[in-house]
């Protein structure tokens, strides 16, 4: 069974986290570990009618941020990636500096360390010069990077076309096949 660490944090783009979450709840192969920040909560009632409860059940574990002490927290925790879906710049930032003040930072700071996947989708524009530096350090540090940015050849007709071909991407940079997206197939 695979098992995928999902952070959550305040940028917006909340429902990027959202069909991650379904998706991956969609399989029988795969575990979730999910971490929402103070203000992932907070964009969730700002950008959906879900609520936490909704959003929670999507999960097969749920963690407060606050936790240091859960397993996620630890480099003995084996587990197959983990993604930060939306990366707020702040957490950029934090990961990239090594500073775990929360659960989210300390589970990708321990992936990071362990050489494990970590998938950082920054939800920000325009980019400063400081934000692309974070995002160059992480990528150097092995962290890869998937920013949600629509592609036009599957010709999407809905926001979720669009936001589902972000999470197939997603998912197939943790080694989960899914066809939810058109994938091309060449011209």
């Amino acid at each position: 069974m695979k098992k995928i660490i999902v952070g959550v944090t305040g940028a917006s783009g909340t429902i990027y986290a959202i069909a991650l979450l379904q998706a991956l709840q969609a399989r029988s192969d795969v575990e979730t570990h999910l971490v929402l920040s103070a203000w992932a909560q907070k964009n969730l009632a700002l950008e959906t009618t879900l609520t936490l409860t909704d959003v929670k059940s999507l999960a097969d574990f749920n963690y407060s941020e606050r936790d240091q002490g859960a397993k996620i927290a630890s480099g003995s925790f084996l587990n197959d990636g983990m993604i930060v879906v939306p990366a707020s710049m702040k957490t950029v930032a934090g990961i990239a500096c090594g500073f775990a003040d929360n659960l989210i930072g300390r589970a990708a700071d321990v992936a990071l360390k362990e050489r494990r996947k970590l998938i950082i989708v920054p939800r920000e524009t325009p980019l400063s010069t400081i934000h692309l530096e974070n995002l160059l350090k992480l990528s150097r540090l092995g962290a890869q990077i998937i920013p949600p940015i629509p592609a036009f050849y599957n010709q999407p007709k809905t926001i979720n076309d669009i936001v589902n071909h972000t999470t197939m991407k997603l998912l197939d940079a943790v080694g989960i096949s899914t066809d939810i997206s058109p994938r091309w197939q060449g011209d």
